[in-house]
């Protein structure tokens, strides 16, 4: 068997499989191989934001790499917005796409004032606020609804059915001829024989290997099972979203117009989004609530996503309904609350951006992987980013920010970081 292989799809995965047939490469050189079942992992599960950072991480990322790559961080996510807006509206894409705007509402004076110190610190830099509107005291909570509101910023965004645009990339991808195997993991890549295209590549599934010239690394937060380079680079943790049904006062023409995030610091966060077609809200869970205990925090490390955590379910819901005393339990009728919860496993990386571009040492493979949670808005910059690499373009007809490069250099210092770690 030949083909091009991108092993375990994701969002990325699709993206870049009907960006290379659009690219010049006939569908039937490409072999999508899935470890489970059709958009059954984390890119299906995630809430469906696609949400661009304006302006808060701009420090975080600044400090991590330096001030012209955060600002170049901060407009690639405010780019892929537009990016799936433009591609779900010129493809009539069937997944509940909804261009809207986006609340920041902070709950503590602390993180209030972090916020003031972060927009005012990417405006010295030189960054765009054009877009982003700022509400205080009585504005902000009658603006978002949230009675316990101090202030709330506001910018353009959208939500999605993630599992509807995944099932759609995959199914054009397919219909252009490309070969997809589902229950059918990579389990090795190995140097093959050399070929006419140079160095060929073996891999070994159960059913049988591939040979080929080029390898696309896609599994995110499993790109270590078959990359152990990136071992210390690429952590998987679980991440947890909750279904709730509102009562009356969150339906029909009550229903939420823009996503927010509810934030109590940089780390204690809650995301909220109501689907329009259903009026379904989907919550996000905190990556850290000090009404977690220790042992569940824990429990995120893992790469197990068929089970949820009660703690996380509760403290989820527990600020939903802090924030929107509607919500709260002795006003919900039969049928409405909480529904289910359930999991998936993002990529975590040391210094929050992912890896893209040449696997290190590997001519033809490459890798894309490491989307720290959030995935929804960078994958249309570097999925495409990437395609453009393995067509022989350069790391500047990408687009993307130097920092997103998986290069030596980068991957060295990640290294050397990671090894004064203390170990537990």
């Amino acid at each position: 068997m030949s083909g091009l292989p991108l092993a375990d799809p994701c969002i990325s995965t699709r993206a870049k499989s009907v960006t290379l047939i659009e690219g010049g490469v006939p569908g039937s050189d490409i072999v999508i191989l899935e470890a489970r079942e059709a958009a059954s992992g984390a890119s299906s599960r995630n809430a469906g934001h696609v949400r661009p950072d304006a302006f808060r991480g701009f420090r975080v990322y600044k400090d991590l790499h330096d001030e012209e790559q955060a600002l170049k961080v901060i407009a690639s996510e405010r780019a892929v917005f537009h990016a799936v807006d433009d591609f779900v509206k010129e493809h009539n894409v069937p997944c509940d796409f909804n261009p809207t705007t986006t609340f920041e509402v902070c709950l503590t004076r602390e993180f209030a004032d972090h916020n003031a110190e972060s927009i005012k610190e990417f405006q010295r830099a030189g960054g765009d606020v054009s877009h982003i509107k700022f509400y205080s005291g009585e504005e902000a909570r009658k603006k978002t609804g949230v009675p316990k509101a101090l202030c709330a910023y506001e910018w353009p965004a959208g939500s999605a059915h993630p599992a509807k645009l995944a099932q759609w990339l995959l199914a054009q991808s397919i219909a252009k001829g490309a070969s997809f195997f589902t229950h059918c993991p990579a389990t090795s890549v190995t140097e093959g024989p050399s070929g006419a295209e140079g160095k060929l590549w073996a891999v070994q599934t159960p059913r049988g290997t591939i040979t080929t010239s080029t390898v696309i690394h896609c599994t995110n937060a499993f790109a270590t099972h078959l990359l152990p380079q990136l071992s210390s680079l690429v952590t998987p943790e679980r991440a947890q979203a909750h279904a709730f049904v509102p009562p009356a006062a969150l339906a029909s023409q009550n229903v939420l117009r823009s996503t927010m995030s509810l934030r109590h610091g940089l780390k204690h966060f809650y995301s909220v989004s109501q689907r329009q077609s259903d009026g379904t809200i989907i919550l996000g869970a905190a990556l850290a609530s000090p009404n977690i205990s220790e042992a569940a925090q824990l429990e995120r490390q893992t790469i197990n996503d068929r089970v949820f955590n009660n703690e996380v379910r509760d403290d989820s819901v527990a600020n939903f309904q802090d924030c929107f005393p509607d919500c709260e339990p002795e006003k919900l009728s039969h049928g409405e609350g909480l529904q289910h919860a359930w999991t998936g496993i993002i990529g975590m990386t040391p210094d929050l951006v992912p890896f893209i571009g040449k696997v290190d040492g590997s001519p033809g493979q490459w890798v894309c992987a490491g989307f720290n949670g959030h995935g929804m808005a960078r994958i249309f910059l570097c999925a495409p980013g990437l395609v453009k690499m393995i067509l022989g373009g350069s790391w500047k007809d990408t687009g993307l920010p130097e920092c997103f490069e998986a290069s030596t250099r980068r991957l060295e210092k990640l290294r050397k970081q990671a090894a004064l770690l203390p170990k537990l």
